[in-house]
C-alpha cells in the first residue's frame, strides 16, 4: 500500500463532491485517485485542484485506474450493488453509502457474496454511529446504570424534500438513519413496523405523506418511534431519548450558536445533513481509512446495510397498509457474528 491510501469515489453529487473535499482536505492518509460520474463535467468540478485525481464516466474504469486502492460509493443507491460487487471482484475494500442496496434481494446478494470471499470488504456509510452524541448515549445504555433500555423516542426533521422525493423515501431513505441507529444502540434486531400519519402538512408536495409516525418493535420487546417530517421548514433536526427502567438520556438538543441581542435569544439551526453532522463524516471516513490501511474492514458491516433494508421495505409495506408488518431476515451468517 502507497504511503497515502488511493481512493476511487464514485458520484460527485451533494455527498460525493463532500466525500471528495473531505479525502483531499480533512482526512490524513488517503488522496483521491479516480472519480467516476456520469456528469463528467461535474466530476472536474469536484476534483479542481486536486493534483492526480482522474476523471471517468463509468465506475469500472475508475476502479481500475492507476494507484486506486480503496472505494468510496457515494453514487445513487440503485447503482450501489453493481458498484460494489465491481469492487469485491478486485479485491478493494468499500465505504459504501447508505442505502448499500435499497432492496433487500439486492441487499441479501451482497451479504452472499462478501461470505463466499470469506472475509469482510464492505463498510456501510451509517455515520451516526461516530457522531459524538451517540456515542456518549450508546457509552450509557450500555454501562447498564439506568437499567435496561424500554423505549427509544427519536425526531426526524428537514427543511424541504428534494425534487422527486415519494412517501416511501419517508421510509427507505430518511428513517434508514434510525433503524441502524436503534438496532446498534440497543444491540437488537427490529422485528416489526408500523406506520401511522397525521394530516399532511400545507408545506408538503402534492401527494407526499409527510409526515409520518413510525414505530417499531424489537426483539427484546423495546419500542422505538420515529417522527420524519421531511417538509419542517426551519431546519434540520435529529434527536434521540432513551427511556430506561431508572432514568432516560437525550442527545440532539442544541448544535447551533445562541445569539442575544436587543432584549432576545435566538438559536441558530443547522439547515443541512452535512452540517449537523459533518464532525460525524469526518470521523467516520479517518477511521474507515486508518481502518484500511491496517489491512481491515470495521464499522457497519453489509450485514447492518442488508438488514436496514429489510426493515424498511416491512416500513413501506406497513405504509402502505395501514397494518403492523413483521419484517422477515435472513439467518445472520457467522461472518457478521
Amino acid at each position: 500500500m502507497s504511503d497515502l491510501l488511493g481512493v476511487a469515489v464514485l458520484g460527485a453529487g451533494h455527498m460525493g463532491a463532500d466525500h471528495i473535499r473531505r479525502l483531499d482536505r480533512v482526512v490524513s492518509g488517503a488522496r483521491v485517485a479516480a472519480v467516476a460520474d456520469p456528469d463528467v463535467e461535474r466530476a472536474k468540478r469536484a476534483v479542481a485542484g486536486i493534483p492526480g485525481a482522474r476523471v471517468h464516466a463509468e465506475a469500472e474504469a475508475a476502479l481500475d485506474a492507476p494507484g486506486v486502492e480503496a472505494v468510496l460509493i457515494a453514487s445513487p443507491g440503485p447503482a450501489h450493488e453493481e458498484a460494489l460487487l465491481a469492487a469485491f471482484a478486485r479485491g478493494l475494500p468499500v465505504l459504501c453509502e447508505k442505502p448499500m442496496v435499497p432492496g433487500s434481494r439486492g441487499a441479501l446478494r451482497i451479504v452472499e457474496a462478501e461470505v463466499r470471499l470469506g472475509r469482510r470488504l464492505a463498510q456501510i456509510g451509517f455515520m451516526r454511529r461516530y457522531d459524538a452524541e451517540y456515542g456518549r448515549l450508546k457509552a450509557v445504555l450500555d454501562e447498564g446504570r439506568l437499567g435496561r433500555p424500554l423505549m427509544l423516542h427519536c425526531v426526524h426533521r428537514n427543511v424541504s424534500s428534494p425534487p422527486d422525493f415519494t412517501s416511501a423515501m419517508l421510509i427507505d431513505s430518511s428513517v434508514a438513519h434510525e433503524i441502524d441507529a436503534a438496532r446498534w444502540l440497543l444491540g437488537e434486531e427490529l422485528t416489526a413496523v408500523t406506520v401511522v400519519r397525521p394530516r399532511s402538512s400545507g408545506r408538503a408536495p402534492e401527494g407526499l405523506l409527510d409526515p409520518q409516525f413510525v414505530l417499531f418493535e424489537t426483539a427484546g420487546g423495546a419500542l422505538v418511534d420515529v417522527e420524519v417530517f421531511v417538509n419542517c421548514g426551519f431546519g434540520y433536526q435529529v434527536r434521540c431519548e432513551a427511556v430506561c427502567e431508572a432514568g432516560s438520556a437525550r442527545i440532539g438538543e442544541g448544535h447551533g450558536m445562541l445569539v442575544t441581542s436587543a432584549g432576545g435569544a435566538r438559536e441558530e439551526v443547522a439547515q443541512d445533513y452535512l452540517v449537523r453532522f459533518a464532525d460525524a463524516y469526518d470521523r467516520e471516513v479517518q477511521a474507515w481509512v486508518e481502518a484500511v490501511r491496517r489491512g481491515r474492514v470495521t464499522g457497519p458491516s453489509a450485514w447492518d446495510g442488508y438488514a436496514a433494508s429489510a426493515v424498511a421495505e416491512a416500513g413501506v409495506r406497513a405504509q402502505e397498509s395501514g397494518v403492523r408488518t413483521t419484517v422477515d431476515l435472513a439467518p445472520r451468517p457467522a461472518l457478521y457474528a
